[in-house]
């Protein structure tokens, strides 16, 4: 008989598997909660603010920026914070109608500022969830902090916190503005991976495959320098983006060039997501 200590982390079920290979994920909601939670948004303003919108180009970019799920804003407001480690150092201003109960909060001080989740997040067995700021989405004045949770066993609810970078400085959410971006990630993989440093020289067939492609690139930037194409396809290489190696052939055939996540399905007796997930809402 194994003797576990008070406030440990329950026991698993017997026979268990460590990690299920896929995961489920669900948002249990109790009555009176009203998340607002829908599949991340492609779009950021400064991307396609970009000349013909380029930024969307780099398929690094554009796939971070779906690689989840976001918690939306119930209500639009504007906060500074005064520059003292005090919770009442921070100044929030709810936008004329807004309900104060669904309203962030200043709880830990220091410059932070704290919006409620409603939800207890629930994945499978060996499954954390990443949680943070929408990726490439940036805030003057304010950025978000991350954490890492056991959503496969634990209870409670989390917050979502943002901190302010210099006092004295309103910044804005507006309503339906994601303010927490989250997804599954397994749990026990990184504290056993055993990383390298290698020479490339150790792998030549990819040493000549890098070395022909930086040549190949480099002569593709001076082409365009040169010649300056107008049309928007012929300004880039597209070889990542399309899954290509640089000789042409197909790479993996799960190659990812978009994400469609699903939304979460509305299950159960009611009704508890009270969002549009047709897009158009605000994005940094």
């Amino acid at each position: 008989m194994v003797k576990r200590l008070k406030g440990s982390v329950p026991a698993r079920p017997k026979g268990a598997p460590v990690r299920a290979a896929e995961t489920e994920l669900v948002c249990y909601v109790r009555e009176g909660w009203a998340p607002r939670v829908a599949p991340a948004s492609p779009r950021r303003d400064w991307m396609t603010e970009t000349p013909d919108s380029f930024a969307y180009r780099c398929l690094p970019l554009a796939i971070a920026n779906t690689h989840g799920w976001e918690m939306l804003s119930p209500c639009g407001f504007k906060a500074r914070w005064h520059g003292g480690v005090d919770a009442s150092s921070v100044e929030i201003v709810l936008d004329p109608g807004s309900d104060p109960k669904r309203g962030p909060v200043s709880l830990f001080g220091s410059g932070t500022l704290t919006f409620h989740v409603d939800g207890i997040m629930r994945t499978s067995e060996g499954w954390n969830l990443w949680v943070g700021g929408p990726p490439n989405a940036m805030k003057d004045g304010i950025a978000p902090m991350g954490g890492v949770i056991e959503t496969d066993w634990s209870p409670y609810t989390f917050t979502m916190n943002w901190r302010f970078t210099r006092p004295d400085v309103w910044i804005r959410f507006e309503e339906n503005e994601p303010f927490c971006f989250f997804f599954p990630t397994p749990r026990g993989v990184l504290d056993r991976l055993k990383p390298e440093l290698r020479p490339m020289e150790d792998q030549p067939e990819m040493l000549q495959t890098f070395d022909a492609w930086r040549a190949s690139r480099l002569a593709f930037q001076e082409w365009v320098k040169k010649t300056k194409p107008t049309a928007p396809a012929d300004q880039w290489q597209k070889l990542y983006y399309r899954g290509l190696h640089p000789e042409g052939h197909a790479g993996p055939a799960d190659h990812e060039s978009k994400l469609r996540l699903s939304p979460f399905r509305q299950t159960g007796s009611r009704r508890v997501c009270p969002v549009d997930h047709a897009d158009g809402k605000k994005r940094g």
